[in-house]
């Protein structure tokens, strides 16, 4: 398993558009692959489960990937996050 902390700096938080890119883009691996702020989580294949979460600017989260691509989809995240929120 591995994961990592994000914070969102884009002013929106996670609205429709980048939830749907994130989930389009995590779909695309094996792995289990979780966002998870206090007591909620989600899984981040979902664009339902993204945007009922929620999370707005300043915020945390942490996203877990378990399975055979978990680097991969981490790597992934991480660089689509950086750009993108």
């Amino acid at each position: 398993m591995q994961q990592f902390t994000h914070t969102i700096s884009d002013p929106n938080g996670i609205h429709a558009r980048p939830a749907g890119l994130l989930a389009q883009q995590m779909q695309a691996f094996k792995s289990t692959i979780t966002i998870k702020k206090d007591e909620q989580s989600a899984s981040a294949k979902q664009l339902i489960g993204i945007m009922k979460m929620r999370l707005k600017c300043g915020q945390t989260f942490t996203l877990t990937a378990e399975g055979e691509d978990e680097t991969a989809a981490i790597d992934a995240a991480k660089a689509f996050l950086a750009s993108n929120l």
